[in-house]
């Protein structure tokens, strides 16, 4: 990444899509890849779950304990355009800062707790240049059901930090998106964070910093 001066960091679920990829596939994978839920791992109970983040996000990995990655990559890539086609997917007003981020030749990265399967498809849609994911343990080209790296709160800010690190590159010179608390370590980590959404707490704080919000839009379908 020779000559880039600045990276614009995007959280995905809710900032750059309207929806939480990792629950809204994991529906689309039950019903394509046949697979019943086991009730001990399900991935929707987690949704009422009073567990910190980090503890759900390693819980929903187990869902995908033996499961071939390229099924599962497959199987994302075929989610990622059926959602699409049916329009909504997207923030319309997020989709188009980070193509203005792209056109600047500012570097462009999902921040997510999702993985490569939901991120994958999502990045070459948009043009993003990296992705920084949750990353699930695989061996002989399955996943295990255990996780090597959550990408949940502080460690997206650890994840920014060495990646600006490793290329030389100012936190002052660069932008970052999220919606909800659990962004705020990367948000308060770059020159010009931008706040998406409503959430009470994270927009309380943007009005008494002075931080750019925006609304989250949504494109309008017939």
């Amino acid at each position: 990444m020779p000559g880039v001066r600045s990276i614009a960091f995007f959280d995905v679920d809710e900032t750059l899509i309207t929806t939480k990829s990792m629950f809204d596939f994991y529906d689309y994978y039950l019903r394509v890849a046949r697979v019943v839920a086991d009730p001990s791992t399900d991935a929707r109970s987690l949704l009422g779950a009073n567990i910190p983040r980090e503890q759900a996000n390693r819980r929903y990995y187990r869902s995908f304990a033996d499961a071939e990655v390229a099924e599962v990559a497959a199987i994302g890539r075929r989610w990622f355009a059926e959602r699409l086609c049916a329009g909504g997917f997207f923030h319309e007003d997020v989709k188009a800062a980070l193509a203005a981020h792209r056109r600047d030749g500012t570097l462009t990265v999902l921040v997510s707790g999702s993985f490569s399967a939901c991120l994958e498809p999502i990045a070459t849609y948009c043009g993003a240049d990296l992705f920084l994911g949750s990353e699930p343990e695989i061996r002989a080209g399955r996943y295990t059901g255990e996780v090597l790296r959550t990408m949940i709160g502080p460690a997206k800010r650890a994840a920014a930090q060495d990646l600006l690190a490793a290329h030389g590159i100012d936190a002052a010179d660069c932008h970052g998106y999220g919606d909800h608390t659990s962004d705020l370590g990367l948000l308060e980590l770059v020159g010009h964070p931008v706040v998406v959404g409503i959430d009470p707490e994270l927009t309380a704080i943007a009005e008494a910093r002075g931080w750019a919000r925006l609304s989250g839009t949504v494109a309008a379908y017939i």
